[in-house]
């Protein structure tokens, strides 16, 4: 029992990470319908800006993650600006193969600077953010996960809610035709959308290095776990992305500790062909029914 919650605990908190990464992916899809084959290339350049930041800058801690963040808001920006709004109208699958093209150029620029070693981050988290309840035992790095992914899911959340960009988001996500008549920027509002998914990119790139430390090709890999995150949850949910990334961590921590490490990495792409067999619009997705 104790070993079933201590997988339990770690799953939430790793699936804490795929679900805010996750969050990101669907953000750009529903804003502009727009499938992004770079996210973990996006994810991976947050990390390794972090990386570069502390421990070869030297930088302190806080300081770097604040600047790690509004680069890769930049770099979202830049993204959507120079790449994706010179498409806008073209057929879907000349947008797809641009991502695709773009996730190709950023890995082969971050192997050129950072080549492909494996780096870790210096040990910066305090052993006070070790938790023990009874056997069950939290290392810092996993409460520093569920701390920074609780925080930024509730951050976003209010942001939605309240915001008038995040209200702008939304309206553009239900309907495009609508919020142009209202007078909504839709062309700032896919910038937008863009910039924070790189930005929740980077905020899993970061946890996610601490975990495992950084490498390219592992990061960029992580990009593809966001397909069974978002088809399970809903490709156009937000909070389906967070659920779906909560239950394939623990899918991934239950499989490594009950049955085989290296099977592990394999189940999200068999839970992502159960669930397009059986349920295609996902838990908390949008049916859509089209009359002819």
């Amino acid at each position: 029992m104790e070993f079933f919650l201590q997988l339990m605990v770690n799953g939430v908190c790793i699936g804490l990470i795929y679900g805010i990464s996750a969050m990101g992916f669907v953000m750009i899809f529903k804003a502009s319908s727009v499938i992004n084959f770079a996210h973990g290339e996006l994810l991976a350049a947050g990390a390794f800006f972090f990386f570069t930041l502390t421990a070869w800058g030297g930088l302190p801690v806080y300081a770097a993650f604040i600047l790690t963040l509004a680069a890769s808001f930049i770099l979202g920006f830049i993204v959507e600006r120079l790449f994706l709004r010179p498409l806008i109208g073209e057929p879907l699958i000349e947008v797809i193969m641009l991502t695709i093209g773009l996730s190709s150029m950023f890995k082969g620029m971050m192997l050129l600077l950072w080549g492909g070693n494996l780096y870790t981050f210096p040990d910066f988290l305090p052993e006070s953010l070790s938790l023990r309840f009874g056997a069950i035992t939290i290392p810092p790095v996993y409460t520093g996960a569920l701390i920074i992914g609780a925080f930024f899911l509730a951050l976003f959340g209010l942001f939605f809610k309240y915001s008038s960009q995040g209200i702008f988001m939304r309206s553009v996500a239900d309907n495009q035709t609508a919020a142009l008549s209202l007078g909504v920027h839709v062309k700032r509002v896919f910038a937008l959308s863009w910039g924070i998914a790189a930005l929740v990119a980077a905020i899993s790139g970061i946890v996610l290095g601490i975990i495992n430390g950084i490498n390219v090709h592992e990061l960029s890999s992580i990009g593809l776990k966001v397909f069974p995150v978002v088809i399970l949850g809903g490709l156009d949910s937000i909070t389906g992305a967070v659920i779906g990334g909560i239950l394939i961590g623990l899918l991934e921590t239950f499989t490594g500790g009950y049955l085989s490490t290296s099977l592990k990495d394999v189940i999200p792409f068999i839970v992502l062909v159960i669930v397009l067999l059986i349920k295609p619009y996902g838990l908390f997705g949008l049916v859509e029914i089209e009359r002819v």
